[in-house]
């Protein structure tokens, strides 16, 4: 009779770590915003919905460029650098050399791409740690940052650039509209291609994926140029939102985005990640912030609720998926 109730004892403990696994973050996200929405009611509002939605498209399109990286068994600290040379690029050449705004967008992409492509090649090519790489070029970046725009922030006053961030499609800001786009995007990438295949082969068992004929270097390094983009399109959404470029941009915006993947179910041991999964921690993290802001919390303490949250993150994935440090 013992041994019957422990076996069953022990499918239950089973089904709830799957469910857990499943639709633990989902859950999370429903009592999050049940239990903000008692303690301050303007936070559940359309408008306060719709302004949380816009803030947190910046952050999702690093969060999935950093998703990527993660699932390869890396990490990409260049991020935030990335979107601060960027929007000094934009400001350079709008601003200050004339350049049209489709032009200037399409250079400053160009330029996130290509350090992408460089922390990817490096990485992949001449196995190096991706933190090691990254963290160097992170300061390389930032660097190049502070040369092109002399130190100094540059205005941009162009309002139809300013209306990349302002613009609206109907009630809808344009910054939500590319965000459900480039989330549909990365979900058939990679749920529903061979690419996306090769990204969770190679986290999982990066000999194993060689065996089978992936190729490491292209995977990677693909991985780490749409990294680069992503950063750039939050570098312009966000330099569209303040109107200024400035190289001090973009400060720990990797550690944001590292926290929606981790919350999201991204495992840093590689192989397991979900798009579903990712966007709604990006909004775990956006709801944490507007709610201690409506609630008057200092942002002293904001910072360290996302630290307490990420190692909390980490800690249940390593009990859900069984995985010891």
């Amino acid at each position: 009779m013992a041994k019957k109730e422990g076996k069953i004892l022990g499918m239950e403990r089973e089904n709830f770590r799957m469910f857990m696994g499943k639709y633990g973050i989902g859950v999370i996200l429903l009592f999050m915003v049940v239990v903000i929405s008692v303690i301050e009611p303007a936070f559940r509002s359309g408008g306060n919905m719709l302004n949380v939605a816009t803030q947190v498209s910046i952050n999702a399109m690093i969060s999935f460029g950093m998703c990527l990286a993660i699932t390869t068994e890396g990490i990409d600290l260049s991020v935030g650098a990335q979107l601060a040379l960027v929007s000094c690029t934009l400001g350079q050449l709008i601003t200050n050399r004339g350049w049209g705004i489709l032009s200037a967008c399409l250079a400053a992409l160009a330029i996130s791409t290509l350090w992408g492509f460089i922390n990817g090649f490096l990485i992949s090519k001449f196995n190096m740690f991706p933190f090691v790489v990254t963290l160097s070029t992170q300061l390389i970046i930032r660097g190049l940052a502070q040369v092109v725009s002399g130190g100094q922030a540059i205005p941009l006053t162009d309002d139809t650039f300013k209306r990349i961030y302002s613009f609206k499609l109907g009630p809808i800001p344009f910054p939500i509209v590319m965000l459900v786009i480039v989330t549909v995007i990365m979900y058939l990438v990679v749920h529903w291609t061979k690419f996306g295949r090769y990204i969770f082969a190679v986290g999982d068992n990066m000999q194993a994926a060689i065996a089978s004929g992936v190729s490491v270097l292209k995977t990677k390094t693909a991985v780490y140029t749409i990294s680069g983009f992503l950063a750039g399109v939050a570098g312009i959404i966000f330099t569209a939102k303040t109107a200024s470029a400035q190289s001090n941009i973009g400060v720990g915006y990797e550690t944001d985005a590292v926290a929606a993947c981790v919350l999201g179910g991204t495992s840093f041991a590689g192989g397991v990640t979900t798009i579903p999964g990712v966007f709604m921690g990006i909004f775990i993290i956006g709801f944490i912030y507007n709610g201690m802001n409506l609630i008057g919390i200092d942002s002293y303490y904001q910072s360290m609720t996302k630290g307490a949250v990420i190692i909390l993150a980490v800690l249940v994935d390593m009990i859900m998926n069984k995985k010891n440090a």
